[in-house]
């Protein structure tokens, strides 16, 4: 299997892009550190009618590396501090056509 692409589309709150960069940099920092991980990148919506004002996309190995990632307490940490008025729907993807 080629690798695999974790997308993370974020509600932001009006007034709040501030608080969900910083939040987006802390997950950056722990994810980039994971064994399979590629890289990431961070898209921010052009219209303010976009359901979605910011955008992750993040490539992986494999689907394991990505899972295992997500079990590690040290992402708990971040998770529990981490806004709660910014919604967050992570889903994995693979590539089927380009």
């Amino acid at each position: 299997m080629s690798s695999v692409i974790a997308i993370n589309p974020f509600e932001v709150p009006e007034g709040k892009e501030k608080e969900a960069l910083a939040t987006w940099e802390k997950f950056a920092a722990y994810f980039c550190k994971q064994s399979g991980y590629i890289s990431t990148k961070l898209h921010r919506a052009l219209g303010p009618e976009a359901k979605f004002h910011l955008v992750s996309i993040s490539e992986w190995e494999s689907p394991e590396h990505f899972m295992k990632a997500l079990q590690n307490p040290e992402l708990q940490e971040i998770v529990a501090i981490a806004p709660k008025d910014i919604s967050y729907y992570p889903g994995l993807y693979q590539i089927i056509r380009s």
